[in-house]
């Protein structure tokens, strides 16, 4: 089990025997030290190479184990009062700390209670800069530094740019935190040993200039031309489905000149009594109680993805859209930087120019494991406690995959597999599961007690099959053989001290145990509850003599129970 700083550690401890478990080997052939001796390994070989004078670049992924890393250059910033700048270099890097700010109820019981107690929100951060993007880097200090930058392979990002710039240098470090994947640069780099330089893809935006500008400003004219073609042959669609084929009802605002009756006539011919006032254009229909206006249904379009819509009602017109960019990426006093506003919106034409260039790998290059994965050590121990039926191994090398195999093969009632690529492997054939059918005879004669939301029974039957071939519970032929008493429930000691309570029992719980009046205990022995939801065997102890409150305080604790 691997306990870090900002998650807890594993609750397979809390499951045992489960009827099938699948797993990787991923780090089956790993040993990691201790996290005290591995944090001080991390923390010794950057400090070293900054007292070198030289910048740490540490790729990381945007919003996962980089908290972790975090939180360790944060304490030991603090603890060593150390001057050196530490940047967070991400485009969601502001968001994911204020983010997490607000879920510390998901970190760890340290973390949380840390913050119930004194309020002390370990995400705040003292030591670590939030950057957004590279201009930011290089305007800041030009002395040594820590870097932490997306993305970890090194194949995008601004980790990629970073390391193209710094690999040159002997003074610096790349420090690998988790193994790169198969084909990236990250993993060529972590080869043994690694490679002396590397074929990088440079890739930036430019605006686009002199043709390019004009061609790119008459396709968008004629795209737009085209829009608003489109935009208004629906509008005279919509128009020809809503309002008809009916030229006097194409405006209501238009008095039919060949109706005799003005609308002073309708509202007399529905009598003295009663005045409705109407405006020129609206006459009601003879069969309407009271004047309404013209009123029409307009038929919706339906596909087999559901209601046609028009994706103009939809878009965000660019007023707003420079309003909202005000509110988002500015400064304290609501002042847009250039790159935030770059980042939110870049309406400048351009285009993305790419080249190819040759880096020269001079760097220090160190891998240190932090994936908070547990190594084989730590693996095999679960496993065995854990203690599957069956084990399903779906990922790892091949060396790790059969290393871990052959490792359990040797433990008794445990079936592995190893299964390749696209591989099918059946785990359920001989598992002792059956389908059975209840017959309406045996049924007939069950008595059933409710528990809860349920209601159970215990049933003496034997195992027929119907005229289809189906398995069927069948009464007994022969007397049912007698069976022990079986108390259904659960009991919370807390519980039962109220009920005895109320039946005017002196109770009162004395280490650990419930003492019951002068002369009886009860107490729970076995497995307590297991953090993970699941629960052990227990058992409720009635201690002392045989006397009139011994046998009433049974009663009382049997009737708390469901007897079959």
């Amino acid at each position: 089990m691997l306990i870090t700083r900002h998650l807890n550690g594993t609750v397979l401890e809390s499951f045992y025997r489960p009827a099938v478990l699948i797993t990787d080997a991923y780090n089956a052939l790993n040993s990691q030290p201790s996290r005290q001796q591995r944090d001080k390994q991390f923390l010794e070989t950057i400090l070293k190479t900054l007292e070198g004078g030289g910048n740490v670049l540490l790729p990381v992924d945007s919003a996962g184990r980089v908290l972790e890393l975090l939180l360790i250059l944060e304490q030991f910033w603090g603890q060593r009062f150390l001057n050196y700048p530490i940047f967070f270099l991400s485009y969601v890097s502001s968001s994911t700390i204020d983010y997490i700010k607000s879920f510390l109820e998901w970190m760890s019981d340290s973390i949380a209670k840390s913050f119930e107690t004194s309020r002390d929100n370990a995400f705040l951060m003292k030591h670590v800069t939030l950057l957004i993007s590279k201009d930011e880097l290089d305007n800041a200090s030009t002395g040594p530094k820590v870097v932490l930058a997306s993305v970890a392979s090194l194949e995008a990002g601004f980790s990629h740019d970073i390391f193209a710039e710094w690999a040159a240098d002997v003074k610096n470090l790349v420090l690998f935190t988790e193994r790169g994947q198969f084909g990236t640069l990250a993993r060529m780099l972590q080869a043994d040993p690694p490679p002396k330089a590397v074929k990088m893809t440079m890739s930036r935006r430019v605006p686009l200039v002199g043709d390019e500008l004009i061609a790119y400003e008459e396709e968008q004219k004629r795209l737009k031309r085209e829009e608003e073609l489109k935009a208004s042959l629906i509008k005279e669609e919509e128009s020809k489905v809503s309002h008809g084929p009916d030229n006097n009802l194409s405006d209501p605002m238009v008095i039919d000149s060949g109706n005799t009756h003005s609308p002073l006539d309708v509202v007399r011919s529905r009598g003295s009594g009663h005045r409705d006032i109407l405006i020129d254009g609206f006459v009601p229909p003879s069969t309407s109680v009271a004047p309404m206006f013209p009123f029409y249904e307009n038929s919706l379009d339906w596909d087999e993805f559901g209601e046609v819509i028009n994706p103009d009602d939809y878009v965000v017109q660019d007023e707003d859209m420079d309003q909202s960019a005000m509110h988002v990426g500015g400064d304290i006093d609501g002042k847009l930087d250039e790159g935030s506003a770059s980042l939110i919106l870049d309406t400048k034409p351009s285009k993305v120019v790419s080249n190819e260039l040759t880096v020269q790998v001079k760097c220090s290059l160190i891998y240190m494991d932090y994936e908070g994965r547990s190594d084989g050590r730590s693996i095999k121990s679960i496993l065995t406690h854990v203690a599957p039926l069956k084990l399903v191994m779906v990922h790892g090398s091949a060396e790790a995959t059969e290393h871990l195999k052959q490792h359990f093969l040797n433990i008794k009632n445990v079936q592995v597999y190893a299964p390749q690529i696209e591989e099918t492997i059946d785990v359920t054939s001989d598992l002792c599961a059956y389908k059975v059918q209840l017959s309406e005879k045996l049924m007939s004669n069950v008595l059933f007690k409710k528990l809860g939301d349920y209601e159970v029974a215990w049933v003496d039957a034997e195992v027929g099959k119907t005229e289809n071939g189906m398995l069927s519970l069948l009464p007994i032929s022969s007397p049912a053989p007698p069976h022990k008493s079986v108390l259904v429930g659960d009991l919370k000691m807390a519980d039962f001290k109220q009920f005895l309570a109320s039946k005017g029992v002196q109770v009162e719980f004395a280490g650990g145990a419930l003492r019951c009046g002068e002369y009886v205990t009860l107490r729970k022995v076995g497995n307590p509850s297991q953090k993970g939801g699941t629960s052990g065997t227990q058992q409720i102890i009635i201690e002392g003599p045989l006397c009139e409150d011994y046998y009433k305080i049974r009663e009382y604790l049997y009737s708390q129970f469901y007897l079959l």
